[in-house]
């Protein structure tokens, strides 16, 4: 088992996410955005001098953030789009030794039910981007996100089926936000725990986030959602956590805690010092939470 995390949402810089992620003692970043640039956009110049720092500071990329097939992108788009993500990540998680890239399904499409959804383009598409990855020798896993597998577990179940290879990252607190597709009635959210009762079996990974849900944005991508710190919202952060440790899960922990940012001007905290905080506070509390479930933290810290 070890920790990790978006350090991101730290610091856009990286000597802070690195400062952030080795105060809480851990060894790991889940690497997304550089400077507000996503890990396998990056210059190459821009890249190698990222590997540099990351080297020098003893910590590793456990798991590529990567935007490939996301809430962001429509199955209508040429694939050449995602492939050419695909064949820009591949090498680079080679360079640094990183076996794991979180990956989606697509965008869903607005006013389709889940028989709408185009379905087997999908399932075409990440088939080879599974392919490309498990060539490099990385595995992609899958995220419950605001895309085809994200409307359900019975979405996420048919990707399992139909892509060969492909491993399941669950985030908890996704399903607060999302209608329950499957039923058919979109004025009901999603249950995090009967999501992930369902998929647990396909579990290599899992995003600590916990929320509660607001209202709905049909206008938008994401439901309004208030974020807060792990086990305090309806993410049933607590008993998943407990079930996976119960059951043996070695895997990885990665803290997405998209809290809003509350700063104290007047104390001399910028926002920007408020954000580190917030994550390093956020990553101590989920290690108070995996204590309460049996685990040995100061095994986990360095």
């Amino acid at each position: 088992m070890y920790l990790t995390g978006f350090a991101d949402e730290a610091a856009p810089e990286l000597a802070r996410q690195i400062r952030a992620t080795r105060e809480l003692g851990w060894t790991n970043i889940e690497s997304r955005n550089i400077d507000g640039t996503n890990i396998h956009d990056l210059s190459e110049a821009a890249f190698e001098a990222a590997c540099e720092q990351l080297a020098a500071a003893g910590v590793t990329v456990n798991c590529f953030g990567s935007t490939i097939a996301n809430w962001g992108k429509q199955i209508s788009d040429p694939f050449e789009i995602t492939l050419e993500e695909v064949r820009r990540a591949a090498p680079r998680m080679q360079r640094l030794g990183t076996k794991l890239v979180r990956v989606m399904s697509y965008a869903i499409i607005k006013g389709e039910g889940v028989g709408g959804q185009m379905a087997e383009e999908r399932f075409r598409r990440l088939r080879e981007i599974v392919a490309v990855f498990a060539d490099a020798g990385a595995t992609a896993v899958h995220e419950n996100c605001a895309n085809y597998g994200g409307m359900g577990w019975q979405q996420t179940l048919e990707l399992i089926e139909n892509v060969p290879g492909l491993k399941l990252v669950l985030d908890t607190g996704n399903p607060v936000g999302t209608e329950d597709y499957a039923s058919g009635d979109l004025d009901r959210q999603q249950s995090s725990w009967e999501f992930y009762t369902h998929v647990k079996d396909h579990i290599a990974y899992v995003h600590i986030k916990d929320a509660r849900f607001v209202e709905r944005n049909p206008d938008a991508v994401f439901n309004q959602c208030e974020y807060t710190w792990p086990g305090e919202g309806d993410g049933d952060v607590v008993r998943i956590v407990k079930d996976l440790v119960d059951g043996g899960y070695d895997g990885g922990f990665s803290m997405e805690p998209h809290l809003s940012v509350v700063f104290h001007e007047e104390g001399g905290e910028s926002e920007a010092d408020a954000r580190y905080r917030t994550y390093v506070e956020y990553g101590r509390r989920f290690m108070k939470i995996l204590d309460g479930c049996g685990v040995d933290t100061s095994k986990l810290v360095s």
